[in-house]
């Protein structure tokens, strides 16, 4: 998604983005536009806003002379045009020097030398980096309220002692519109403007649509030879509300509606379901119980199975209430950046037929003295674990369920809300364990008693207390289910059999034959309700669309879902008030497959509100394969701002310094074209000198650590980068993927293909690209813990 169309917009909000009421002009400015701009018009200024240490020296690159020139205590060297830029900038971000300057006055310089070199010849170096990898967001599910329509009618626009304007709507929802005027329009944008929509006042008799609606101005855009305006609606009756609502509905087929938000939501979960099933990290929630913390939950999937399976004991009991008990759950929640508690070191001693643990956090070794012997011990046991705890707390202001089609209920049912509102953070357990650093672990060790390592001895927990679910991997249930029975009539290619509903919702049923049928699935069928045509009055429930999801039971049960059209579904209108009327009389089904499926989705949307790393997707092309995207959250992490210094881009990232020298090639294709969708991730690890240029850009030199060789080559490299700047470690997942889950995005799938059908083939194929996925995790803390050397240092 590209913001170049919102420049202006964005030099609108440059000023106002450190004022105390930005959020409330914010939503002004911004009310006509979709929520997934919103997103990045927030993302790209924050970047703009961010302090800026590079410095811009001019003495070789300009014919003018140049001055010092000091801002924040760094000097530039500036010409006279330059030094204009910079002082033309500083005000719009409260004379803070920020990336936003910098750019303004690079740019505002290269113009100048271009137009300078307009009549000679120009060198043009563009060089095409394979490794400018665009970014895809993750865990942000947009739900826009109402849908907008592109659509085009002749409008007539006044203002008080102002002649009238002919202009026309670009788009148009219940609640505003965007329309196109004459450049020289004379409108005050302080005042409400009247718009008299001509084509619906000659297809619709309403007063409103006669005299003309009130809106309010909310921003205007010159393009070209016209003028754009976004408007709110301010007047008009709930009469005005209906004939537009019927009129988008109506009109769907012959205009196009606005499906950007559903079209980010849906690329998101279509990658994340990529991302999940691999996941080694184990998700861990957290409840207050009588004023105390306690993990009451876990999301378990494929990838984070050994974890489990590791704390289990002799019985099969997990103990892993014990290595987070409640004093280090505390520390865990008061100091959730403080890496003495976030890290920390386990392993078992079997005797006797028992298997008993032993672990402590950085902080109870510093604190007992024990760093060197638990360490320089434990790391020579083959359960050696090490861990690190990521812990967030949730905001309940958000929505918990991914409600993204216009009309869709955006919460779960009670039970699942309720469930869910009683979680007061998340934990993600991620195992950092590195079998070919143990020999760097055990450089701590020292000739000491062994017995005083019984104090880290685990409490013995004798039954599981932590409820598992499993992290849902299948179609999203979006709606509670009621026990109906019925006859229904169903039809595919000639078939035609009967049989009774066991279950209904507004949008789907479940459907047992009399007789097992080979229907095609997925696929589509035309269902009759006969029994309930006559309850149906002027509805026609005879020959509905709708899909056959799957079958079980040899073909006798089946799963279908409403296929929602141009036109409302008569089916889907009917069912919904009969439910609505009825609910009182009506069984809703509580299985728990059901309630487990709504609250392993909701405790998975909690889980991307905070990605540990920076997720990475990994495309087959006609030669080979290539990095394509990289997973970005909701909020801003360190990996990711480091790879986007030299892309001037939003969601744009240049991994060349940490993917160059074949190592995408040697350390993640080949590799992967070894694996299986069923097989463990693998990793590798990366050290990198993060040095400051001299002119204020960040240099990355990245080196594998295999090739750094021993112990004393890798302290040499980590203390050396300390010297001269910086110095960050990356463990970087790899794993294969599975075919992509579209049963998981069908709904939206079968949206935008009705509305964007282009965009939903090329949704699709791009997913079926997907070959790879990984993580990149920052590892550094753990790598420096591993030599006693460097950790004396920190």
């Amino acid at each position: 998604m590209s913001l170049d169309n919102h420049s202006a917009l964005i030099e609108q909000l440059k000023p106002l983005f450190m004022e105390p009421d930005f959020q409330d002009v914010f939503e002004q400015l911004t009310f006509d536009e979709s929520n997934s701009t919103r997103f990045l018009l927030k993302m790209e200024l924050n970047r703009i806003s961010s302090l800026c240490t590079r410095i811009i020296d001019l003495r070789h690159k300009t014919e003018l002379p140049c001055e010092e020139v000091i801002v924040a205590n760094q000097k530039h060297f500036l010409d006279a045009p330059a030094k204009e830029a910079l002082l033309q900038a500083l005000p719009l971000y409260r004379n803070k020097y920020t990336l936003g300057v910098y750019e303004h006055v690079i740019q505002t310089h290269k113009s100048r030398r271009i137009k300078l070199r307009e009549n000679g010849p120009v060198e043009i170096v563009n060089q095409e980096n394979p490794f400018l990898v665009p970014g895809v967001v993750l865990g942000s599910y947009f739900n826009r309220c109402e849908e907008r329509m592109n659509y085009s009618i002749r409008i007539m626009v006044s203002q008080q002692g102002i002649t009238e304007v002919n202009g026309v709507t670009l788009d148009l929802s219940v609640g505003g519109a965007r329309i196109k005027l004459p450049l020289k329009h004379h409108l005050d944008q302080d005042k409400p403007l009247r718009v008299k929509l001509l084509e619906l006042g000659d297809e619709f008799y309403l007063e409103d649509l006669q005299q003309g609606v009130d809106y309010q101005i909310v921003d205007i855009q010159n393009k070209d030879d016209s003028a754009i305006f976004r408007l709110k609606r301010l007047g008009g009756a709930e009469a005005l509300d209906n004939v537009l609502s019927k009129l988008i509905r109506s009109y769907k087929f012959r205009y196009k509606v606005d499906v950007n938000d559903v079209i980010v939501t849906a690329t998101g979960l279509g990658y994340e379901r990529h991302y999940l099933p691999l996941l080694t990290h184990l998700p861990l929630f957290v409840s207050i119980i009588n004023g105390k913390p306690e993990i009451t939950h876990q999301l378990l999937g494929r990838g984070n199975q050994p974890i489990q399976h590791y704390f289990q004991d002799e019985n099969k009991i997990s103990q892993l209430p014990s290595l987070i008990n409640s004093k280090r759950l505390s520390q865990l929640i008061k100091y959730p950046s403080n890496s003495d508690y976030c890290y920390l070191f386990s392993f078992t001693h079997k005797t006797n037929g028992k298997l008993y643990f032993y672990s402590a956090n950085l902080a109870e070794l510093k604190a007992t003295k024990n760093t060197h012997l638990f360490l320089g011990f434990a790391s020579a046991k083959a359960s050696w674990r090490v861990f690190k705890i990521i812990t967030q707390p949730i905001d309940h202001s958000k929505n918990y369920k991914t409600s993204t089609l216009p009309g869709d209920d955006a919460r779960y049912a009670a039970l699942t809300e309720q469930q869910l509102s009683q979680f007061s953070h998340t934990l993600q357990l991620i195992d950092l364990t590195n079998k070919d650093a143990r020999k760097d672990y055990q450089s701590w060790s020292v000739q000491s008693d062994v017995n005083g390592l019984k104090i880290f001895a685990q409490a013995k927990v004798n039954q599981n207390s932590i409820k598992k679910v499993s992290m849902p991997f299948s179609e999203r249930r979006h709606e509670a289910r009621f026990v109906f029975k019925t006859l229904v009539t169903i039809e595919q290619g000639g078939k035609q059999v009967t049989g009774i509903s066991h279950d209904i919702s507004s949008r789907g049923l479940q459907l047992t034959l009399e007789q097992s049928t080979n229907f095609t699935e997925p696929g589509a069928v035309s269902l009759s309700f006969p029994r309930l045509q006559a309850a149906a009055g002027k509805a026609n429930l005879t020959h509905l669309p709708y899909q056959l999801i799957r079958s079980r039971m040899n073909g006798l049960t089946l799963h279908l879902s409403a296929t929602i059209g141009h036109s409302p579904h008569e089916g889907v209108e009917f069912l919904n008030k009969l439910i609505a009327h009825n609910k009182q009389k009506l069984e809703q089904l509580s299985d728990n497959e059901g309630q487990q499926k709504e609250l392993a989705d909701g405790m998975k949307n909690l889980v991307m509100r905070q990605l540990p790393g920076v997720p990475y997707f990994i495309e087959k092309t006609v030669k080979a394969a290539k990095m394509a995207y990289i997973g970005i959250g909701t909020t801003t992490d360190e990996i990711s701002h480091l790879f986007a210094q030299d892309s001037d881009k939003v969601l744009q990232y240049n991994l060349l310094p940490l993917l160059d020298n074949n190592v995408l090639k040697q350390q993640i294709i080949d590799p992967l074209k070894l694996m299986k969708p069923n097989h463990e991730m693998g990793f590798f690890e990366v050290f990198m000198q993060l040095t400051r240029h001299p002119r204020g850009a960040v240099q990355i030199q990245c080196k594998l650590k295999s090739e750094l060789g021993n112990n004393a080559q890798q302290i040499q490299f980590i203390t050396q980068s300390k010297k001269v700047g910086h110095f960050m470690a990356l463990r970087v997942y790899v794993g294969a993927t599975d075919k992509p889950d579209m049963s998981y995005i069908r709904r939206e799938l079968e949206y935008i293909h009705i509305h964007a059908h282009h965009r939903a083939k090329q949704l699709e194929e791009q997913l079926w690209k997907v070959i790879g996925s990984g993580e990149l995790l920052d590892i550094t803390t753990e790598v420096e813990i591993r030599f006693p050397s460097v950790m004396a240092l920190v």
